[in-house]
C-alpha cells in the first residue's frame, strides 16, 4: 500500500514529484486554502490569481497542474478543488479534505512522492487528508501486466504493466511529534489497509474467490492479527442445521462456509456482533438473473469484506470492546443440486422458508448467522450486505439504506455514517409488508410484495434477530460497487463501503458512547 508519512519539511523544501495544494471556491474566484502559505510565496503571492488565468474555479472535484516556481523543489504544482469557502476559516468539512486528497492522489498515479499541503492544522483534518489520499491511491493490478507469450522477445515488445498507485504520500503542516496526529495517521494506515484489502476481494474474479478460499483469507489474517476464526464446512453445516446457507450453496461446486472471527479485549465492556453477506458468486440460482445483470455479481460479497475489514481493524486498532464476524459464504449458482423455487428450507433458528426466488438468497444466508450471531447474546448486531435492487431504485448508487428494529440505534448508525462521510439514509420497516410473506407451506416465504422490497428484506431478517437484542441492517447495494468513472477516493470497482461505519460504531461503543 502507498506510504504515508508526517513531516514538518516546509513545502517549499520537500523534494518530490509534485505538491498537492487546496483551493476553495470563492465568491471572486479562486481561494487559497490553508497550508498552501509557502507554495504561495514562492509564487510571489499570484498562486490564486495564476489558478484562476487557468480556468480554475475551486469547485470540489477539479484538478488542475501547473509547473512549479523557481523558488519550489518539486516541478509540479497540483490545486485541488474543496468546493465553496467555508464559513469559518480553517473550517474545512473532514469529507471536502477526504475527497480533495482522493482526487490528487488519483491523479499523481505513477509517481514516486508527493507533498500534501491541504489543511492538516487539526488532528481530524490531518486524518481526513491521509484517509483520503491512501484511499484515492487505491488501483486493483493482480490480474494485469502479465507476460505476453505472443510478442516477440525484445525489450521493446514487453508489456509494462499497468500504472502503479502513488507510492508515498508526504502530509505537510502536520505535527510528527505530536501524540494526537501519531495516533490518528496510524489509525488511518490500518483502516485503509483493511478497507483496500476488502476492495481487493470484491475485485478478485469468482473463479479465484470462493467461499473456502475466502475463509483461508480470514484464516491467515486472524493468524497475524490476533483474531480467532472458526471456520464450519459443509460437514458442520449439515451437522448444525444452517439450512438458509446450505440451501443458497448446494447448487455450485464450491460448498458454502460460515466463518466466525472474534476480536476480544480483556477490558471490554460491550460486545457487538456484525454479519456479512457472502455470495462470492450471484447467479441467481434457478431463478437465473437475465443477460446484463451477473457480470458484476462477484461483488455479492460486499457485505462479508465489510465486516471482515471492520473486524481486523478493530483488533490492529486494539478498541475496548469485543467485536465477533460472522461471514455467511455461498457461491449461488444453477445446477441439478440446486435449491428450486418452491422448495422449503429450514433454518438454523428452526424456522421453516418457502424459497420462492431463489434470487432472493443473500436474506437466506444472513438469516442463519443473524440466528448464530444472537445465540451469544451481544449488545447489537449490524449485518451488512448487498441485499436488493430495490434498495438502489430508491437511494440511488452512492447511498446506503438502515434499517433496525430501534429507533435510536438506526439514528445513532446514520450519524455514525455521516460523521465518517459514508452516504446513508434511514428506511423504516412498516409492519403492513409482513403479511406478503405469509406462506401456505412454511412459517415464511423469502419473498413479499415487489413494491418496497428492500423494506420486505429488511423485515425477513428481523425474524431472525434474537429478542432484546439491538439490531440495524445496512443495505450497501447501491455503493459497494462502482461501476463508473472514480471520483474523490472512491476507484472503479469495489469500494469498502460500510467499512468506515463499523469500525466508528466499534469505537464508540469502545469508549462508552452508545449507551
Amino acid at each position: 500500500m502507498t506510504a504515508l508519512t508526517l513531516s514538518t519539511a516546509g513545502a517549499a523544501t520537500l523534494r518530490a514529484d509534485a505538491l498537492v495544494v487546496g483551493v476553495a471556491k470563492g465568491v471572486k474566484g479562486p481561494v487559497l486554502a490553508p497550508g498552501s502559505e509557502a507554495v504561495d510565496k514562492a509564487f510571489d503571492g499570484k498562486l490564486a490569481a495564476v489558478l484562476a488565468t487557468l480556468g480554475a474555479t475551486g469547485a470540489e472535484g477539479e484538478l488542475t497542474k501547473l509547473p512549479a516556481a523557481s523558488g519550489l523543489k518539486a516541478p509540479v504544482v497540483v490545486a485541488v478543488g474543496l468546493g465553496p469557502v467555508p464559513d469559518k476559516e480553517d473550517a474545512y468539512d473532514a469529507e471536502a479534505l477526504r475527497r480533495a486528497a482522493g482526487t490528487a492522489a488519483r491523479a499523481l498515479s505513477g509517481s514516486k512522492k508527493a507533498g500534501f499541503a491541504l489543511p492538516a492544522g487539526s488532528v481530524e483534518d490531518a486524518a481526513a487528508v491521509a484517509e483520503g489520499a491512501l484511499l484515492g491511491s487505491y488501483a486493483f493490478t493482480a490480474y494485469q501486466g502479465g507476460e505476453n507469450k505472443l510478442a516477440p522477445k525484445d525489450a521493446k515488445s514487453k508489456d509494462s504493466g499497468p500504472k502503479q498507485p502513488l507510492a508515498e504520500v508526504t502530509l505537510l503542516g502536520g505535527k510528527p511529534r505530536d501524540k494526537g496526529y501519531k495516533a490518528a495517521i496510524e489509525r488511518a494506515l490500518a483502516l485503509v489497509e483493511e478497507i483496500n484489502r476488502a476492495r481487493d476481494l470484491i475485485n478478485t474474479p469468482p473463479n479465484d474467490l470462493y467461499p473456502e478460499s475466502f475463509a483461508a483469507v480470514a484464516t491467515a489474517a486472524g493468524k497475524e492479527h490476533g483474531v480467532k476464526v472458526q471456520v464450519l464446512d459443509e460437514k458442520a453445516l449439515v451437522k448444525g442445521g444452517y439450512g438458509g446457507i446450505l440451501g443458497v450453496g448446494q447448487g455450485s461446486a464450491n460448498g458454502p462456509r460460515l466463518v466466525k472471527l472474534a476480536y476480544t479485549h480483556p477490558k471490554a465492556e460491550k460486545t457487538l456482533a456484525f454479519v456479512g453477506k457472502g455470495i462470492t458468486y450471484d447467479s441467481g440460482g434457478i431463478s437465473l438473473k437475465p443477460a446484463g445483470h451477473n457480470e458484476t455479481m462477484k461483488c455479492d460479497m460486499s457485505g462479508a469484506a465489510a465486516v471482515f475489514a471492520a473486524v481486523v481493524t478493530a483488533a490492529r486498532l486494539g478498541l475496548k470492546v469485543n467485536v465477533t464476524g460472522w461471514l455467511a459464504l455461498a457461491e449461488n449458482m444453477p445446477s441439478g443440486n440446486a435449491t428450486r423455487p418452491g422448495d422449503v428450507l429450514r433454518m438454523y433458528s428452526g424456522k421453516t422458508v418457502e424459497v420462492l426466488n431463489t434470487d432472493a438468497e443473500g436474506r437466506l444466508v444472513l438469516g442463519d448467522a443473524l440466528t448464530r450471531a444472537s445465540e451469544e447474546k451481544p449488545d447489537a448486531i449490524v449485518d451488512v450486505a448487498t441485499l436488493t435492487g430495490a434498495m438502489v431504485l430508491a437511494l440511488g448508487n452512492r447511498t446506503f439504506g438502515i434499517m433496525a428494529n430501534d429507533d435510536a440505534f438506526r439514528t445513532s448508525i446514520h450519524e455514525i455514517a455521516d460523521e465518517v462521510g459514508e452516504a446513508s439514509w434511514p428506511m423504516p420497516l412498516p409492519a403492513d409488508l409482513r403479511k406478503g410473506m405469509d406462506s401456505p407451506t412454511a412459517d415464511i416465504a423469502n419473498m413479499g410484495e415487489r413494491m418496497g422490497g428492500g423494506l420486505v428484506a429488511g423485515l425477513f431478517l428481523k425474524e431472525f434477530v434474537g429478542e432484546g437484542i439491538a439490531w440495524a441492517h445496512l443495505d450497501i447495494a447501491g455503493p459497494a460497487f462502482h461501476e463508473g468513472a472514480p471520483y474523490g477516493y472512491t476507484p472503479k470497482g469495489g469500494t469498502g463501503s460500510a467499512v468506515r461505519t463499523l469500525v466508528r460504531l466499534a469505537e464508540r461503543t469502545a469508549d462508552g458512547d452508545l449507551g
